[in-house]
């Protein structure tokens, strides 16, 4: 057995847990940053690092008391290297080179979006490579091949905002506090999602990559308009409406790669994937296709360090280990790391 420490804190949650064999779940600890950050309508980066570096020795004692376990049961340290936000990751990883330089542990560093696919694997048992897989969430939106546990290739991107950028601004847009997202998904339940015709933005050439700047330009003007007119629109409408159209697009250039590729496996990950309507134009694309669809419980869609111990564990078993040097990084490619 192969018991993982891990740590994220990539953007605004301190999260610490102890995964064993990438499957198991013995404690999973997240702090969330959202009451100090929703003074100011989204993630304040120094607010966010600085909050990090409070709360991560606290974090990390109270996983290893939940799994009953002390630092000489582990065999290894896995945290989120990259990417995210520079200040908040450099905590998490300063503090896992703290860990490992101290009690001799193998150090893991692991992609935060290769950690969101793997919040399946906790979740799924029977869930194995290869499949094609839609990493959503607010930096981010990925249509990937995974191969194998470390083997990623990706089949579309966001050419500008990401799936979760274009809920949380326009959100933000119409009043809603700080997580948009959630906040929309929520009003556009007792909406009509066929209220307003939205753009559906489209990349020539690249058909299985996504625009939802455009979209998200679209719903703003929509309210400009009105507001300049003097007339009210129905908040809810324009909710429902928006997030039926970017699910519409997420759901169908997914199983339309799903079918030129063969894959019969689909995996929805990341913060996104908590999305309602999301969830369930996906479930009933993939049961009219005879395809099977594997999404994560809604705890472990937003960022957590579950997932970073699952994919650890991964990384560990192809003798991807770091030393020392070991430095974070903003930005950085799911297929190289």
């Amino acid at each position: 057995m192969t018991t993982i420490l891990a740590i994220e804190s990539s953007c605004d949650e301190t999260a610490a847990a102890v995964i064993r064999d990438g499957r198991e779940t013995l404690s999973n600890v997240v702090t969330s940053q959202i009451p100090e950050h929703r003074l100011y309508g989204g993630v304040v980066p120094e607010i966010a690092s600085r909050l990090h570096a409070e709360a991560i020795s606290a974090v990390t004692r109270q996983a290893l008391d939940d799994a009953g376990l002390t630092l000489a049961d582990l065999d290894a340290i896995a945290v989120t290297a990259y990417p995210g936000l520079i200040g908040s990751l450099l905590v998490g990883v300063n503090f896992a080179k703290g860990l490992a330089l101290s009690t001799g542990l193998p150090l893991i560093p692991v992609h935060h979006l290769r950690g969101h696919v793997a919040a399946n694997y906790l979740a799924h048992p029977s869930l194995q490579p290869p499949f094609l897989c839609l990493v959503v969430s607010g930096g981010h939106t990925h249509l990937m091949e995974v191969s194998d546990y470390t083997t990623f290739r990706i089949l579309g991107r966001t050419r500008d905002d990401a799936a979760g950028e274009c809920f949380d601004k326009t959100a933000r847009a119409m009043g809603m506090p700080y997580p948009g997202g959630k906040a929309l998904d929520e009003r556009a339940e007792s909406g009509n999602p066929h209220a307003f015709s939205l753009p559906h933005p489209k990349v020539e050439g690249s058909p299985y990559d996504f625009s939802f700047s455009g979209l998200k330009t679209a719903v703003l003007n929509l309210l400009h308009n009105a507001s300049q007119k003097g007339e009210s629109v129905c908040i809810e409408d324009v909710c429902a409406s928006l997030r039926f159209t970017v699910a519409e697009l997420l759901t169908e250039k997914t199983v339309a790669a799903a079918a030129a590729t063969g894959r019969q496996t689909v995996v929805l990950a990341g913060g996104v994937s908590a999305n309602s309507e999301l969830r369930r134009q996906m479930q009933q694309a993939c049961a009219e296709r005879g395809l099977s669809l594997f999404m994560p419980p809604l705890p472990l869609c937003g960022d957590n360090a579950a997932m970073i111990g699952a994919q650890g564990y991964y990384e560990w078993i192809a003798g991807r280990a770091a030393d020392m040097s070991l430095n974070a990084a903003a930005t950085a490619s799911i297929e190289e790391c």
